[in-house]
Parts: structure tokens; C-alpha cells; sequence
């Protein structure tokens, strides 16, 4: 997030997962409700590795607590992790907003691309072409301008580094699923 709008974007995601409230997953999504994770071990997992950004430095605003019986974990908002740390290059799988400040293009760009994951992303700005050739710098297997995230059976899925090698869905996909022979002839 940019360093001039960056304390009153922290403060409204905290706002909003303060507000968040436990549901279903038919539910998750809507009116600021979230679901269980896929398990009670996921929801401690995570718990754990929020806590162990905290040690490294980071500084949770809110949430990353397991409650219930369930596999549900408040959701969190968490900053400051340090770069470079064993939990900046960690992924953090449920309802974790990780924030970083940067005062550049470039150095967003170069944070973004500072991974060992790149399934997806997200560049958001009210110049939209400005926002464009952002995200063709981006280092993911897709990416997507002024929406989080869009799914649809003729878009390509899929990353790049260490989040998948190849596409399925689209036109892209049939590649993956047929063998192709090289012929050369020497006349």
C-alpha cells in the first residue's frame, strides 16, 4: 500500500475485521462473514505462524485467535513483517490480511516479486493503465487490475515459482493434456 494512504487503509481493514462475523461457507464472503478453515490443525497452524511474525517483529493489529470447537480463526491484519524473514516468505493460508508500506512503483514491484509463491495478484489504482503496467511487472501466474481476484471456467489457472507449473481452464489448459512428437527430417 502506498505510504500516503497506508495508516487509513490499516485502520478501515482493521475496522472491517473487527466487524467480521463466523458463518458458513455458503455464507463467507457476504455481509463480512468468514468460514472455518479446512481443519482444526490448519486454524492452530496459522494461529502459530501469525505468532511467530509477531516474535520476528511483525505487529498484529487484530485477530489470529482460534475460537470455538471448529476450525475458525478470527481474521487478522497484520503488518511490519520484517523482509526477508522466515515468515515474510511464508504463505498464510485463511483470513490474513498482510500489509506492507512502500513509497514507489518500483518498490511495490519489487516486494511483490520478492517471493518464492506467485499464484496471483492483485493491482489496484484509480488510473487504470497506470495499474496495468504495474501488474505486467508482476511475477504470478495471474493477475488481475482493481479486483482481488475473478474466476471463470475460460480463464486461465494456475502460477508460476513454487505455487504450479502450467494452466488448467482456458484454451491454455488443453496443452497440459495432449503428447506432442517432434519430427525432424534430414533430407
Amino acid at each position: 500500500v502506498m505510504d500516503d494512504i497506508y495508516d487509513e487503509f490499516v485502520d478501515e481493514l482493521v475496522k472491517l475485521a473487527e466487524q467480521a462475523k463466523p458463518g458458513t461457507p455458503e455464507e463467507a464472503g457476504e455481509n463480512g462473514i468468514y468460514s472455518p478453515l479446512s481443519s482444526r490443525d490448519a486454524a492452530e497452524k496459522l494461529a502459530q505462524q501469525l505468532k511467530v511474525a509477531v516474535d520476528e517483529g511483525a505487529t498484529l493489529h487484530v485477530g489470529g485467535e482460534v475460537t470455538g470447537e471448529g476450525a475458525y480463526i478470527t481474521p487478522a491484519v497484520i503488518t511490519d513483517i520484517p523482509v526477508g524473514s522466515d515468515s515474510y516468505y511464508e504463505e498464510f493460508f485463511g483470513p490474513v490480511a498482510e500489509i506492507y508500506k512502500v513509497s514507489s512503483e518500483a518498490e511495490a514491484v519489487e516486494l511483490a516479486n520478492n517471493s518464492y509463491q506467485g499464484l496471483g495478484g492483485a493491482v489496484f489504482s484509480d488510473d487504470t493503465n497506470r495499474a496495468i503496467k504495474v501488474a505486467d511487472q508482476i511475477e504470478t501466474g495471474m493477475i488481475h487490475v482493481n479486483l482481488g481476484q475473478y474466476f471463470s471456467a475460460v480463464l486461465p489457472f494456475g502460477g508460476v515459482k513454487n505455487s504450479g507449473f502450467g494452466r488448467e481452464l482456458s484454451v491454455f489448459a488443453l496443452d497440459e493434456f495432449v503428447n506432442k512428437q517432434y519430427l525432424y527430417v534430414n533430407d
